[in-house]
């Protein structure tokens, strides 16, 4: 029976009560049953879950996903009606009215007018030719990217976006996608530059690089990488510690708080533990952070029956995979934000890496499929095998 973390259960009531989506509509873009959501609700409204200090209700964005939802379905119907109408659209402005009065049970009159070029209330005045068919899927086709555009955060390039676009029912090649793209002036959030937090000046005990910047196990667990970062609020620093599997690219367990210390690497471990079980043997790879070489720490890899792995001194590609995770949650979020308090941040952050990261936002490395999506067919493959 799947596990879920507390902090997911909490965002993922949040898109029934406070965004609005149905049972439905929230389990399946989550991945989970609507039966397992259904008790979250009920639990929740009955006092059973409490959101967490300073959690944000809904996003700025959202109010402009639902329009461009609604958007999206009208471009789908005017889709299906050039499929039905065929060589019509070749033919004259009578001929389309006609194909127009014919199925107006069927289609909306104003979307088929759009759909096939003309206006509701009688003939365009022409300016010149006509739209061709390219230009009005073209259109289409634009209107499809800046939903998707929104959907995944502004955070998608041409590569990740195609695949997005065939899941909405739009098909179309890299260069056509980026030309429509550099037409609109879309363009993803910039990459800002950021530093490392952990402290290797110190004379406690370094484990040896047992990883060796090999980065390819064959299932989930056998490999974590662990590090620290930062995210500046009025209010002062909020320091975050993350381990990422490396096979799935999931950020199995992490932990916000005030102060960089031992105790909150630790939680990050413990809540990784809780969730994936992992089994012993697990490469758990980190700096040479004084919070990683710690006693404590030290005593809880062994209690877990980890093999512990550090990076070479100053050598931040030896923790690649984490380090790279930082760089998105920075580049996609973080930079974009001012946060008032570190409770505001640690609701964001725990929203982006629950809802978003983890289960919604596509890797190339996965075959352009989600962390949590990748895992579960991994293991559905082994069961079937």
């Amino acid at each position: 029976m799947t596990k879920y973390p507390k902090e997911f259960r909490a965002e993922a009531v949040k898109l029934v009560l406070e965004q609005g989506l149905t049972l439905n509509e929230a389990s399946s873009k989550l991945g989970i049953p609507a039966g397992t959501l259904a008790t979250w609700v009920s639990a929740a409204k009955s006092g059973g879950d409490k959101p967490a200090p300073g959690a944000r209700t809904v996003p700025e964005l959202e109010t402009e996903i639902a329009k461009l939802r609604k958007e999206l379905a009208e471009a789908r119907m005017e889709r299906d009606i050039i499929k039905k109408a065929g060589s019509v659209l070749c033919s004259g402005i009578t001929a389309r009215y006609a194909w127009i009065d014919e199925h107006k049970q069927k289609f909306p009159v104003a979307a088929a007018c759009r759909a096939m070029g003309v206006s509701r209330t009688g003939f365009y005045d022409w300016r010149g030719r006509p739209p061709t068919v390219r230009q009005q899927e073209n259109e289409r086709l634009k209107l499809a990217i800046r939903a998707a555009h929104v959907q995944t955060r502004e955070t998608y390039g041409v590569r990740r976006l195609k695949p997005e676009l065939a899941a909405m029912g739009f098909t179309a090649g890299r260069d056509r996608i980026a030309s429509l793209r550099r037409q609109m002036g879309i363009r993803c959030r910039q990459k800002r530059k950021f530093k490392a937090t952990t402290n290797s000046a110190h004379a406690l005990p370094v484990a040896e690089n047992v990883l060796g910047q090999v980065f390819e196990p064959t299932a989930p667990n056998q490999v974590w990488t662990g590090d620290i970062t930062y995210i500046p609020t009025d209010e002062g620093w909020l320091y975050l510690a993350g381990l990422k599997d490396v096979f799935s690219c999931e950020i199995v367990g992490y932990a916000m708080g005030e102060r960089m210390t031992t105790e909150l690497v630790s939680k990050a471990l413990f809540r990784a533990v809780q969730y994936q079980r992992p089994p012993p043997g697990l490469i758990h790879h980190t700096d040479r952070g004084s919070q990683y070489c710690a006693k404590a720490y030290r005593d809880l890899q062994t209690q877990f029956k980890m093999k512990s792995s550090m990076s070479r001194k100053g050598n931040c590609f030896d923790n690649a995979p984490i380090e790279s995770f930082w760089g998105t949650l920075k580049n996609e979020l973080v930079h974009h934000r001012r946060y008032a308090t570190r409770a505001e941040a640690e609701a964001s952050i725990r929203e982006y890496i629950e809802i978003f990261y983890n289960r919604q936002r596509r890797h190339s490395r996965l075959g352009n499929l989600a962390p949590a999506e990748f895992t579960q067919k991994y293991r559905e493959s082994a069961r079937a095998a």
